[in-house]
């Protein structure tokens, strides 16, 4: 499991969560570290693909969105490249 430090995930609830459970590994990101984060990727590419993209309402943003967000799901070679492009080894100490 990858998660940030959000105040909820690092709650004595959640470390016991964690201990009761040794099969599972946690590594946590640093309090803000964009570059380590794929997702902060996906979300750059996303507003580059919609740089001065005319809409007209909110509905209009969220359909182009979802069918930008579909294009991305259907690339596994560019989710991969978002997650390279993190440098983190992905594969339990």
């Amino acid at each position: 499991l990858v998660w940030d430090n959000l105040n909820t995930h690092t709650s004595a609830v959640m470390r016991r969560l964690i201990e009761a459970r040794p099969w599972l590994t946690v590594f946590r990101l640093p309090p803000y570290a964009p570059e380590l984060n794929p997702v902060e990727a996906v979300w750059a590419h996303m507003k580059k693909s919609m740089a001065n993209l005319p809409v007209r309402t909110v509905e209009e943003l969220v359909s182009v969105v979802r069918g930008r967000l579909r294009r991305v799901q259907r690339r596994p070679d560019l989710i991969a490249g978002f997650i390279a492009k993190t440098g983190l080894d992905f594969q339990p100490p």
